[in-house]
């Protein structure tokens, strides 16, 4: 790998400039280059990625994405309809399967997480994207100009947790928000940011 200038760019073996988290282990990259800040409106993949934030909290993104599998058996591919009906006897069998991340209050959020989704009355993916911000002008330069909350996400927490979701803070749920590409935090320079897309947009428009 070659450090270019700007330090959160980092440019791979393959030519391709990416935010520097993206750019090391490879499945972070594919992560990075398929999943993080595109788009999704499939409700199944949002109440995954609204689960797995919250078992990412204390951690590290790679510890729960490199589980991701693991998670997708035990809680049925995230079918909200089969999670909410996992009882206390699946609790304590999760509690004892060393593939996923072992802790109580986590696995119980995500089962009242399934019933909470449920109980809506509205579709999942309507709710969450009721709270996605404009989008920005422009990408952000580094990551220090990328927030941990922002007036959206807090207002989503409140949202979610008035309507019986856990592990729903307002942090989680930015991370949420860039993960399901409500926002778009490739900073600038990366081969997937809003700005660079912008400029070889332009320079493909110009008559050769």
């Amino acid at each position: 790998m070659s450090v270019v200038p700007r330090p959160d760019v980092v440019v791979g073996d393959d030519g391709l400039a990416r935010c520097a988290w993206g750019a090391s282990d490879p499945e972070y990259r594919r992560y990075h280059d398929e999943e993080w800040g595109t788009p999704q409106h499939d409700p199944v993949r949002l109440f995954e990625k609204v689960c797995l934030e919250g078992f990412q909290s204390g951690l590290s993104w790679i510890t729960i994405l490199r589980r991701r599998p693991a998670f997708r058996e035990v809680f049925h591919d995230f079918d909200a309809e089969q999670v909410a009906a996992m009882t206390e006897v699946d609790v304590e069998r999760l509690l004892g399967d060393a593939r996923i991340i072992r802790h109580r209050g986590k696995i119980e959020a995500t089962i009242q997480n399934a019933r909470a989704t449920l109980a809506l009355d509205q579709p999942l993916d309507e709710l969450l994207w009721s709270f996605a911000p404009p989008p920005r002008d422009d990408s952000p330069t580094s990551f220090a100009e990328v927030p941990a909350t922002t007036p959206e996400s807090t207002a989503m927490s409140k949202q979610l947790r008035t309507l019986g979701f856990r592990f729903v803070g307002p942090t989680t749920m930015y991370a949420l928000m860039q993960a399901a590409g409500m926002v778009d935090d490739h900073v600038a320079g990366c081969f997937r940011s809003h700005a660079t897309r912008h400029v070889h947009e332009a320079a493909a428009a110009v008559p050769a």
